[in-house]
């Protein structure tokens, strides 16, 4: 699917509810967390992989639990193990799958199960298993949505090749650069998430291979969601089938089409959006809009940035022309640019819905701008005559202080007013 086509691709849905910890699986319910084990072609890891695991949950983890072996179109003797498990070893099931990706077997498999906590993890079991209760223990008490394991953490302990350790970090310092990504490590095949994020998280993910679980995390830290990073002890399996330059080429195909979905706002990240704290006190208190604090502060960085945008345009344009054209042409540029801030980062507006209209207001609020600034300036030049550059700027500075809390107020009650609304809501 297009990432431009997106966007209306999903039905509007209400927030997500608040994070609850989840109940002690007993007889009769459902396990609580379900491991997800892609594979393809493990003939020879798979049984004594599994085996290790199941014992390992057996007798360390607190809850009703399930691993599922997921074959991605084997063609060794893998199927057949993997099925002779699920009838031998309790709490284990398989699903085969005729096509490969251990993004598709992710996807298939968290999209059917029925446990409010599903995981994942490599069959070779690089990962040491005492990390698995501290990664998926924030999921099951209400404090994040989505777990990783880290091998770049400074606790953590990873024995591998200098080959795979300089390609590791070079990735993610590629995420942190292009994408803002703020998580340590995306490429973990140790990694956790809440069922309902899952269902409105996953049908944005386009990738059915390696690339999945970096465009999950993107997605979600982009949506507000809490990523809760677990540092774990990693030793590198010598015998992997993993195609280095070809995995590198396709995740960097992913990340140019995850950014440029990103920029021009076609994804739904609003379908995740959680209510602002599951503390009593960030709830809404009688007279206190919850939303006003946050948009404030968004606000005045805005404000403050537009600000420099200004007078560094006006500096520039009056070098060839007058103040009030070179001011005019100088707000209007910034003003642009700081309606579509305001519209994303203030009051949290994504995708192209009432762009126009939003922008169209934006200029109404512009000419109000104009109008101050440029009749401060002309109350200047009346007053003074031939006034200096340095009191040009500090009398548009002082206009533009009075034009922006007009500019918040308008912004708010007139351009903005429904997602003012549900801020305070929450």
């Amino acid at each position: 699917m297009r990432t431009d086509t997106l966007a209306g691709a999903f039905p509007a849905l209400p927030a997500l509810p608040a994070r609850e910890h989840l109940p002690v699986g007993g007889a009769g319910r459902p396990p609580v967390l379900d491991v997800v084990i892609p594979v393809f072609n493990e003939e020879k890891d798979l049984e004594p992989c599994v085996r290790r695991l199941h014992t390992h949950l057996a007798a360390t983890f607190p809850y009703a639990f399930r691993i599922t072996v997921a074959d991605n179109a084997s063609t060794d003797r893998t199927p057949e193990i993997a099925a002779g498990l699920a009838t031998t070893v309790p709490e284990v099931r398989s699903v085969r799958l005729e096509q490969k990706g251990r993004g598709r077997a992710l996807r298939t498999v968290w999209s059917a199960s029925d446990a409010p906590v599903l995981a994942y993890m490599d069959v070779d079991l690089s990962t040491d298993l005492n990390a698995l209760l501290p990664l998926v223990a924030p999921l099951i008490s209400g404090h994040s949505d989505l777990a990783i394991g880290s091998r770049l953490a400074r606790s953590s302990r990873v024995v591998r090749g200098p080959k795979r350790e300089l390609i590791s970090r070079a990735y993610n310092l590629i995420l942190r650069g292009s994408l803002a990504a703020r998580f340590s490590d995306a490429q973990c095949g140790f990694k956790a998430i809440r069922r309902e994020v899952a269902e409105r998280l996953l049908p944005m993910v386009e990738d059915t291979g390696w690339f999945f679980d970096t465009e999950m995390l993107v997605l979600a830290e982009r949506a507000g969601l809490r990523i809760h990073e677990v540092p774990v002890d990693w030793v590198d399996d010598p015998d992997s089938t993993v195609h280095i330059v070809r995995t590198a080429t396709e995740d960097l195909k992913g990340v140019w089409r995850v950014g440029r979905a990103l920029a021009t706002g076609s994804l739904p990240l609003e379908r995740l959006a959680r209510p602002f704290g599951d503390d009593p006190r960030d709830r809404e208190l009688p007279g206190v809009p919850g939303g006003l604090t946050r948009q404030v502060v968004g606000f005045c960085a805005v404000g403050v940035l537009s600000t420099v945008l200004h007078l560094a345009l006006y500096s520039g344009f009056r070098l060839g022309v007058g103040p009030q054209l070179a001011n005019a042409a100088a707000l209007l540029l910034s003003a642009v640019a700081n309606t579509a801030a305001n519209r994303r980062l203030t009051f949290g507006v994504r995708g192209r819905a009432r762009a126009l209209r939003h922008q169209a207001q934006g200029l109404v609020i512009f000419g109000i701008g104009l109008a101050l600034t440029s009749g401060s300036l002309a109350a200047l030049g009346v007053a003074t005559g031939a006034p200096a550059h340095s009191a040009e700027l500090a009398v548009l500075i002082t206009a533009n202080l009075a034009a922006t809390v007009l500019r918040f107020l308008l912004f708010r009650l007139w351009v903005f007013p429904e997602r003012a609304a549900s801020k305070d809501v929450r």
